[in-house]
């Protein structure tokens, strides 16, 4: 059966996750993080993606990105993916895929669920049990969209921007967000689009899509696939943490 399309939409953010292979380690030194930060950088300038918020987590990735050109984001995770797998095979003298297939993306609506989203990423070190707090986690870009931390691979949303007028408003904002949890409800909606590679966002916005696209946004909805096809294109194989 052929691939399900993606939800590709020029200025209109993804959620993106890249798993390893079987859930084993895509990075093992440290060297390894600095690597694929710089190549994140090099294929989000070439293709022209904007990286709002992303976390390595030593099995899996995790990013928020805006596309500004068509198919940007599949021609940049296809450049990054490769190039980081070259690396490592040299590296470390092996053979063979590093990723489990193909990345999986959502789209989001912005304006309601942009920050939410960004939280979720870069709490997954929380929720994974490694540090008690997104501060304490060098891979993510939390120290960048919280504290004072410098980045010349981030930019940031307008959504974000307008947390307050000035730079130190926007970061205290931003960590105020954190002292309370996602819902678990927001929790498990994220987890469904970025599993089934649909649309995060209000009513109204995955109508819109819907128009656009002409694709359906959700799943069980009236028209779509009959019921063994839909789920050989929508079972999700793992859980997002």
């Amino acid at each position: 059966m052929p691939r399900k399309p993606r939800f590709n939409l020029i200025s209109v953010p993804q959620h993106v996750i890249q798993r390893g292979n079987n859930r084993e380690p895509c990075f093992f030194s440290e060297a390894d993080y600095y690597r694929y930060l710089d190549d994140l950088k090099t294929a989000s300038a070439k293709f022209d993606c904007r990286i709002h918020a992303y976390v390595l987590m030593t099995n899996h990735v995790h990013m928020l990105v805006t596309p500004m050109a068509e198919h940007a984001v599949s021609e940049m995770m296809q450049s990054l993916g490769g190039r980081y797998v070259r690396y490592i095979n040299k590296e470390y003298k092996r053979t063979g895929t590093l990723w489990e297939g193909r990345y999986k993306s959502s789209l989001i609506d912005s304006e309601r669920y942009l920050l939410t989203c960004m939280q979720y990423i870069e709490m997954n070190p929380v929720r994974a049990a490694m540090v008690e707090h997104p501060a304490e986690y060098q891979w993510s870009s939390y120290q960048f969209n919280a504290q004072n931390k410098a980045s010349k691979l981030l930019e940031s949303h307008p959504v974000y921007d307008g947390l307050g007028a000035t730079v130190e408003e926007r970061k205290q904002a931003y960590r105020e967000l954190f002292s309370q949890l996602i819902d678990k409800s927001i929790v498990q909606d994220i987890r469904e689009a970025l599993n089934h590679e649909l649309v995060l966002g209000r009513s109204y916005f995955k109508e819109k899509i819907e128009q656009i696209t002409k694709r359906q946004t959700e799943m069980g909805k009236p028209g779509r696939p009959r019921v063994g096809e839909e789920q050989a294109i929508y079972r999700a194989e793992y859980l997002v943490y």
